[in-house]
């Protein structure tokens, strides 16, 4: 059991976390055909948007009610019902994600009476799902946006079916912001050799992962469309990837009496081992071939290179699924966690098997991480890992010093082979240099 502590510093000199605005909008980004709204000043769209394209690369669908200091004085309303109606006549979207910000949540802003007033002056934009997250830059983290916007997704869209109606293959993948484009299309790609169906929320893999599409749109050109959304109802079972997952798991469970398991790794022998057992027995079908010999490979793997682990200290800063995963697969290889940051309290940090865990920021994480061997965090830390003369392992968000994040794949064993390579290599670079 972790000891959890909390940084007593007033202000965060060299901050960690990202704003739960950034988490809702990543996870809206899954669905196709989305126009990400946020109703708040133009400044919290543009750091919102800065991020992600600085993480990914690429161009990022986003749009703002553009809130001037009388518009946030008198009220939003014909701010959010303006921009919904320019977005329908230019853009065209099928799906609305709607967030509110620190803006107008200090302000009191009632956005569920807004949406619905709107829709009753507007009934032409029934067909129109508007999903409203409440995302307040002043509390929270990145993780809770991503995690309060897939359970708005699922609490709205999502239609109840008969027993009949239900689709034996089909099942609910529910992946969390620790899972890259990457991880996602390896989750696909090993549920469907069970012959399952899988429904991804957020499908990150199609939208985020460098592809050029065909034609341009202000609207995301892929992912999870509003008809799989709908049909959810009518999943067999619900994967739940990270714990953050979990309580959208359980509104699923609540509006369809759909059975869910949560993973809070994909990375590591015993969790791919616990994942692809899951899949056999609710498929019926046998594990394939091919990941029998992956299994055996990884082994080899592990076998042949654990003494590059063994005894390591690591220090991490991350968000709680990423450092869960992170962890886990670290302390099966026998490396020591020398120290750990996080963003925000979550119940699954108790259950971390190391000393301590520390609620911070990236100031209180370079205090600790002195004497470790290896750094891991996102791309925030290079200067400390300087500082230190530590190499530093690349996790998280924002990673804009490497080019190949968005198809980086750290899940399945194929996955954890190369996470295992990635950071053993950096431990033999350090092992070379200190015998030359």
């Amino acid at each position: 059991m972790a000891i959890i502590s909390v940084t007593s510093t007033s202000v965060a000199v060299n901050p960690l976390k990202q704003s739960q605005t950034v988490g809702a909008v990543l996870a809206f980004l899954g669905l196709k055909g989305i126009m990400p709204l946020l109703h708040g000043s133009q400044g919290c769209t543009a750091l919102t948007k800065a991020v992600l394209v600085q993480h990914f690369r690429q161009a990022i669908p986003l749009s703002s009610t553009a809130m001037t200091e009388v518009a946030t004085i008198l009220g939003g309303e014909e701010r959010v019902e303006q921009a919904i109606l320019t977005l329908v006549q230019r853009s065209k979207p099928e799906i609305i994600g709607l967030c509110s910000t620190g803006l107008v949540e200090t302000r009191g802003d009632d956005m569920g009476r807004f949406v619905k007033e709107i829709r009753h002056r507007h009934p032409e934009l029934d067909y129109l799902p508007i999903v409203l997250v409440s995302t307040p830059d002043f509390k929270g983290t990145l993780q809770d946006g991503f995690a309060g916007a897939v359970e708005s997704i699922v609490r709205e869209i999502p239609q109840k079916s008969s027993k009949q109606d239900a689709y034996p293959t089909q099942i609910t993948i529910l992946a969390s912001s620790a899972f890259t484009p990457g991880d996602v299309q390896e989750i696909k790609e090993i549920v469907t050799s069970f012959g399952l169906v899988p429904i991804v929320v957020p499908d990150l893999s199609g939208v985020l992962d460098g592809s050029i599409e065909d034609s341009s749109s202000a609207i995301t050109a892929n992912g999870t469309n509003a008809a799989q959304l709908r049909s959810i109802g009518s999943s067999v079972f619900t994967l739940a990837l990270g714990d953050s997952m979990r309580g959208a798991a359980q509104i699923l469970e609540q509006r369809f009496n759909i059975p869910y398991e949560v993973f809070g790794e994909l990375t590591g022998l015993a969790a791919v081992d616990k994942f692809l057992q899951a899949l056999a027995d609710i498929s019926g079908v046998s594990v394939p071939e091919k990941y029998r010999r992956q299994r055996r490979q990884l082994q080899y793997v592990m076998l042949e290179n654990h003494f590059y682990f063994g005894c390591k200290r690591v220090s991490l800063a991350l968000e709680p699924d990423l450092l869960w995963s992170t962890v886990s697969f670290l302390r099966s290889l026998g490396v020591e966690i020398h120290s750990a940051v996080t963003t925000t309290r979550f119940p699954l940090l108790e259950k971390l098997p190391i000393p301590s865990v520390t609620i911070g920021d990236l100031e209180d994480f370079e205090q600790l991480a002195v004497g470790s061997d290896l750094l891991i965090t996102n791309s925030h830390g290079v200067a400390i890992a300087q500082r230190l003369k530590i190499p530093l392992y690349r996790q998280g968000i924002p990673i804009f010093d490497r080019l190949d994040h968005g198809q980086f794949t750290k899940v399945g064993y194929r996955g954890t082979m190369q996470l295992l390579f990635d950071i053993g290599n950096l431990f033999l670079e350090q092992e070379i240099k200190v015998k030359h």
